[in-house]
């Protein structure tokens, strides 16, 4: 690979000359500036972002944590953040904590490692402190995506209105019996208990959650809740790979969708349509999203000194389909 003092022998010009028209600077000679991006660009020059870093420069780069890299979501997600960034010459480097506070950390020090110029993160947990000790250490410009973090520029959908789509929806196609799956500090399962509560006023008496992944405890719990409940029940999973998986078990025990039990999903994966029963689901704007994040990242790059933080909350839409419509 061409180094830029090779290129100065080539092109007759001086190195720091070399590096002032590589890096952008427009006081130069436009007959030299042209001569060098020439040169450079038929020799495949490429800039060691690392060196950069260690100078004071900017890397271009922007580190992108996301909590599971292998649901649909996210991996659709991240395609829209690259693009968005790529407009503006930036690449990024992507990071999956798993859901694993430790590993999160982990992945923090090696975004301040690689001098990254600014972040955008989904946290596995938005309100631990230990999580924005770690951010605040970056100083850098960091974006919150998909949760809300006051304190920090937030893109996201409002939750708890799309978990209370939800239960109203469930309880417009008839069902009295219901089954969170998922974590009630969700806010999703706030809006969508909201909701019960409104339709239903006795739903605590006819309603469980779930939380385990594990397939013969859920099963396990879904033949207690059948046959203590007999009438129809909505099942909320807080995202399409667990409703995915309660379809799955349903099958098994031979539980008619719909006829017995609803699923409603969350963030309307392609897989949702292809599905059979296809899969009613939350469509959250994900390219929407990933464009305002960078948007917002990019703005703190180049006005540092705008200190006004940036709430921008979207709303998500139920899609209805054959798994919770007779």
């Amino acid at each position: 690979m061409i180094t830029m003092t090779e290129i100065a022998k080539l092109t007759g010009v001086s190195q720091p000359t070399v590096s002032r028209v590589l890096n952008g600077n427009q006081a130069v000679n436009p007959e030299v500036r042209e001569r060098v991006t020439a040169c450079a660009k038929a020799h495949g020059y490429q800039p060691n972002v690392m060196a950069q870093s260690l100078a004071g420069s900017r890397t271009h780069l922007i580190g992108v944590i996301l909590t599971d890299i292998s649901n649909a979501f996210f991996a659709d997600l991240v395609k829209y953040i690259e693009q968005e960034a790529g407009k503006s010459g930036y690449s990024l480097i992507l990071f999956n904590s798993n859901y694993d506070l430790e590993h999160e950390q982990n992945c923090l020090e090696v975004v301040q490692r690689y001098r990254v110029d600014g972040l955008i993160v989904v946290p596995v947990q938005e309100e631990s402190v230990h999580w924005k000790e770690g951010i605040h250490r970056l100083k850098i410009p960091v974006v919150v995506i998909t949760r809300q973090v006051k304190e920090l520029d937030s893109v996201y959908v409002d939750h708890h209105r799309a978990g209370y789509q939800v239960g109203r929806h469930l309880c417009q196609e008839g069902y009295e019996n219901y089954i969170f799956f998922g974590q009630t500090a969700d806010r999703k399962y706030q809006g969508f208990a909201e909701a019960l509560q409104e339709w239903n006023p006795v739903y605590k008496q006819r309603m469980i959650e779930i939380a385990s992944k594990d397939p013969a405890e859920i099963e396990g719990r879904l033949k207690e809740h059948f046959k203590k409940y007999p009438g129809r029940t909505g099942i909320f999973a807080y995202n399409d790979r667990r409703a995915l998986q309660m379809l799955g078990i349903l099958q098994k025990m031979g539980i008619d969708v719909p006829g017995r039990a609803g699923v409603v999903g969350f963030d309307n994966t392609y897989m949702c349509e292809y599905l059979h029963p296809a899969l009613t689901s939350v469509s959250q704007p994900n390219e929407a999203m990933a464009v305002t994040a960078v948007e917002l990242l990019l703005h703190r790059l180049e006005h540092p000194e705008d200190s006004r933080i940036q709430d921008c909350p979207m709303q998500a839409q139920l899609i209805s389909r054959e798994s919770s419509v007779l």
